[in-house]
Formats: C-alpha cells, sequence, structure tokens
C-alpha cells in the first residue's frame, strides 16, 4: 500500500491511532525511509524501504512490531540499515541470506539429534550396501552382491543395532565401540569383529561426508581400529592349519549325535563332512538346488564366484531323502524361523559348548577345519591331487587353469564315495 506522504516527523500517538488497512505511514526527514504499516488484525510493523544498492529496485526489510519496538529503537535501527546500504550492502538480501542460513543449520540439527546409530546403520545399508532407484527409476547396483547385502545387513543389525541402535551416532566414543568390537572377539567371532568394524569405519565416513553428521565429527571406528591395533589384538584370521587327525575325527562323529548343537547346526556339519563344501554354503542351500535323483548339490556361486556341482556320496543322498520329509524350501533351516540359519551360529554355539565345557575333549578346531580335514583325508586315502582340489572348488592356477577346463565331476563323485565309506568305518 502506498505511504501517506507526509513531512512530519512520525510520533507515538500517531502510530497508536492508525487503524487497520490505513496507508502506510511514513517518517520525515532523516528518518525517511522508515515506514509504518497496519495490517488487518490491527499489528503495526515498522520497515526500512530503499532502493537497493544490488538491484537498485525498490525493496524492503523488517525492522519490527509496535509497541513491542518503540519508535526511537526502530529509528536506531534505521540508521544501522542505511550505513550498510551506503556500504553498498542490502539489508534485505543479507537478511534472507541468513535466514536461510539459519534454516539449513536447524535442518542440521535436527537431523543430528535423531540420527542414532540404528538409523546410521540404515543410511549406510540403503545409500550404499544395497541396490537402489535413481530418481529416473534405474536400479543403482549397491557396493555388495545381492548375498553380501544380505550379510552385511544381518551382521549390523545382530553385532551393532541390537546392541546400541538407540544411541546417537555423534555421541558413540571410540571406547564404546571398542568395547563392542572386543564383546564380539570375546565370543570366539575374531573375524566378524574385524568386518563389524569395518563397516562402521565406512558408515560413519558416509555419513560424516553426506552431512548426517556435524563436519567435525571425529570417526570414532577409526580411532576405535587404531586403539585395538596399538594393542597388538588382530582382528584377521591366522592362516588355518588345523586338521583333525583319524583319532580326532573318530572321536568327532560319536560325539557329535548327542552333542549340545541344534539338530539344524548337527545336520549341516554332518553333511558338509560329506562333501568338502564350504559350511556358508551348505547352511544357505535350497531344496532346488539339490537333485537327488541325481545325486548333485548345485551351488550357483561359489567363494571363487564360479558355480559348480558338488556330487553327493550315497550316505549324503539317503541322509537328505530323509531330511526331506520333514523341512520346507531350506534343508537346513532354523526351527524358528524357517529360514536358513547362518554360518556364524555354528562358531558361536562353538564358542558357547567351549565356555560351558561341553565342547569335545580335543584341540579346539572350527567348522572350517572339516573342510581341511575332508581334503587331506583324500590325499591320506591316494586321491589324485587335481581331483582333490576339484571336490573343494577350488579354481587351478596358471597355465593349467588356462587350458584344462575339465570338470572331473565323475572323478570328483568317486573319490567324495570314498571318502564317505572312510567315516562310516571310522565308527
Amino acid at each position: 500500500m502506498a505511504a501517506q506522504q507526509t513531512s512530519k516527523p512520525l510520533n507515538h500517538r500517531s502510530i497508536e491511532a492508525m487503524k487497520p488497512n490505513d496507508p502506510d505511514k511514513s517518517d520525515a526527514g532523516e528518518f525517511r525511509g522508515l515506514r509504518v504499516a497496519c495490517g488487518s488484525t490491527n499489528k503495526k510493523t515498522f520497515y526500512y524501504r530503499y532502493k537497493s544498492p544490488l538491484t537498485k529496485k525498490l525493496v524492503q526489510v523488517k525492522i519490527g512490531n509496535f509497541p513491542e519496538m518503540s519508535l526511537s529503537t526502530a529509528r536506531n535501527e534505521l540508521h544501522r540499515l542505511k550505513s550498510v546500504r551506503q556500504e553498498g550492502r542490502c539489508p534485505a538480501a543479507e537478511l534472507k541470506s541468513l535466514k536461510a542460513e539459519i534454516a539449513v543449520l536447524d535442518e542440521q540439527k535436527k537431523n543430528h539429534v535423531i540420527f542414532n546409530v540404528e538409523a546410521l546403520v540404515e543410511f549406510y545399508l540403503t545409500q550404499y550396501i544395497e541396490d537402489r532407484k535413481s530418481k529416473s527409476g534405474q536400479i543403482i547396483s549397491g557396493a555388495r552382491k545381492t548375498k553380501g547385502q544380505r550379510e552385511v545387513r544381518r551382521m549390523l543389525h545382530a553385532d551393532v543395532v541390537d546392541v546400541i541402535g538407540d544411541r546417537l551416532a555423534s555421541e558413540v566414543s571410540h571406547k564404546d565401540l571398542v568395547d563392542l568390537i572386543m564383546g564380539i572377539t570375546n565370543r570366539g567371532s575374531k573375524v566378524q569383529a574385524g568386518n563389524v568394524l569395518r563397516e562402521l569405519k565406512a558408515a560413519y565416513e558416509l555419513a560424516i561426508g553426506l552431512g548426517k553428521l556435524p563436519e567435525n565429527c571425529i570417526n570414532p571406528a577409526l580411532l576405535a581400529r587404531e586403539s585395538i591395533k596399538q594393542a597388538g589384538i588382530k582382528l584377521t584370521s591366522e592362516k588355518g592349519r588345523r586338521v583333525l587327525s583319524e583319532v580326532e575325527l573318530k572321536k568327532l562323529l560319536v560325539w557329535l549325535p548327542g552333542s549340545a548343537y541344534s539338530q539344524t547346526q548337527k545336520n549341516v556339519l554332518r553333511f558338509a563332512l560329506w562333501t568338502g563344501c564350504r559350511t556358508g554354503e551348505v547352511c544357505s542351500a535350497e531344496w532346488k538346488d539339490i537333485d537327488l535323483d541325481k545325486s548333485v548339490f548345485h551351488i550357483h556361486e561359489s567363494k571363487n564366484g564360479a558355480e559348480r556341482y558338488v556330487q553327493l556320496p550315497k550316505q549324503a543322498v539317503d541322509f537328505m531323502r530323509m531330511l526331506r520329509l520333514s523341512s520346507g524350501n531350506y534343508p537346513f533351516a532354523s526351527q524358528r524361523t524357517r529360514l536358513p540359519i547362518q554360518q556364524k551360529q555354528l562358531s558361536e554355539q562353538a564358542w558357547r559348548l567351549r565356555e560351558s565345557n561341553r565342547m569335545l575333549d580335543i584341540k579346539p578346531w572350527t567348522a572350517h577345519d572339516l573342510r581341511r580335514t575332508v581334503r587331506t583325508g583324500l590325499a591320506r586315502l591316494q586321491c589324485p591331487n587335481h581331483i582333490a582340489e576339484a571336490v573343494l572348488g577350488h579354481s587351478r592356477k596358471g597355465i593349467e587353469g588356462t587350458y584344462d577346463l575339465h570338470s572331473y565331476e565323475s572323478e570328483c563323485k568317486v573319490w567324495l564315495q570314498k571318502w564317505a565309506d572312510y567315516l562310516d568305518e571310522l565308527i
């Protein structure tokens, strides 16, 4: 609304007398540019109207409300704003910029307040690890393959979210993470502890880099890693050399059926001993991948990225036929979830058995040691080296791997049957 032109300066009484929708009043003399508007609710507001030194257009900036702000205070603020304008700056533009900065800070503060460890993990999974859709609807591949995506999600939720998920991510200290990692290590899962720490370090880096955490936030996982390293604690597996002797293997076969392993865990260990498969491959098996008529277990993607067909000895086939009668889609499923059990459950249960003094009384062993025991046992039975390596699904190296592409499936079938018969003879 156009201001009421007057040569008289504003005063308290004239402002107080203004009615809703009256023309704006403008101050005079040295206070020219100060205006007062009265809105429909009788709220009176001081403005400074001027020509912007940047755009050369008329703009105005709010100074305050009357009578909360007195006329004299408004005039003092007017002098300050005029000084800013005389410096070639635009008060309205600077105020707009300041409000935008405050809004950004408020939003960041809001995000930081609700950004707990569970949100940190979920952000890392959905924005980096797992497949996601772009704004155009295209699928962006995650940093892990499908199986790896599932494993990282399971691992971080089980070992991090379930433990410290409600803690604010910005307030978690490196000591908190050292305690977390050592807890995993103490249950016998040293490699798992290293994997958790590595993923947490990457999760914090992503969150800090994309503004989910304050820029001055120091990655606690990085500090935790250095502390653990300084203490001389290694979170990597040592090269395995444990092989069960013939006597130990016989003890294991006799002890396993009555052990405190769950029935599904026993089945996994038994199947791994018959076939030399990795326990992770066994745990994730589906019935659709097992052809009992052809005595074959199809592994679609092994550790080295290649698919292979594991030949099943008669003992394994007979066992799986019995198991088929009482299982759903997965032969090695959890009784609670009906989904495949996790490989880590084998090492966790082994740790619990040792802690409660219920483990087999032989030198400590792991589930993966059974695979090494199968390989060594085949050599003891005089199985040719290249066939024993094919049984385990190892890729051939060098020139042999380039030119010899034979799968040796029929030979593997013969020697796995000899191995299964040998296990029967032991007991």
